[in-house]
């Protein structure tokens, strides 16, 4: 990802809040049938790798499942927030006019080799833990265990577990840091406008810094 030293992002802490805020991710590989890709959800754990572990289940049937099986390495993207800027947000419109539109974005990419897991009770505990952390905080949380268990027994049958030990981790926070403050206060009004807020939480905060 490229990545200029003003969006740079490589703090843990940071980008596995990212993963945890917007979880739903894209898994990449390269294998014997050429490039794929698949979406799904994903946990991010701390360790045990320095960078943490990511894991998540895809269908048994996937094709994609071949290509993990021979040990390919995969890319995971994770999106978080992004916006349009519009050029007429900026001061500098008005003062000289050299300013053109772009897109405010953030975004983190993690590499390893996933390892693809067949256990029941592994893949129990996980769609247990995808539930409750996407259930917690409703009014009426469903749980694994308000199903039949051998209803969950042949479901779990149908699907492979995922689990990728992160060797390499950086995220892109493009929140008009390249810009003006007076241009970056412009932009936070002009998504405010929009009715953005997240967007205009971010580049405001860049007027902190």
């Amino acid at each position: 990802m490229y990545r200029p030293a003003f969006f740079r992002e490589d703090r843990i802490d940071v980008l596995h809040g990212l993963i945890r805020a917007h979880p739903f991710a894209q898994l990449v590989t390269v294998g014997a049938h050429g490039i794929e890709a698949n979406p799904l959800p994903m946990l991010v754990d701390p360790g045990p790798s320095p960078n943490g572990t990511l894991r998540g289940h895809l269908a048994r049937g996937n094709g994609q499942v071949a290509a993990l099986r021979e040990g390919v390495g995969a890319l995971v993207i994770f999106q978080g927030p992004q916006a349009y800027i519009s050029p007429a947000w900026y001061p500098g419109k008005a003062e000289h006019g050299k300013v053109v539109p772009t897109w405010n974005y953030v975004a983190v990419h993690a590499w390893g080799k996933p390892k693809v897991i067949d256990d029941p009770a592994w893949l129990r505990r996980l769609v247990g833990d995808l539930t409750d952390r996407h259930e917690h905080g409703r009014p009426n949380p469903w749980s694994v265990d308000d199903a039949p268990e051998d209803f969950i027994a042949a479901q779990l049958k149908a699907i492979v577990g995922i689990e990728i030990p992160i060797d390499r981790i950086e995220g892109k926070w493009k929140v008009s840091q390249n810009r003006s403050e007076p241009d970056r206060r412009g932009v936070v009004e002009g998504l405010r406008a929009a009715g953005d807020e997240v967007m205009a939480g971010l580049v405001e905060g860049t007027l902190d810094a």
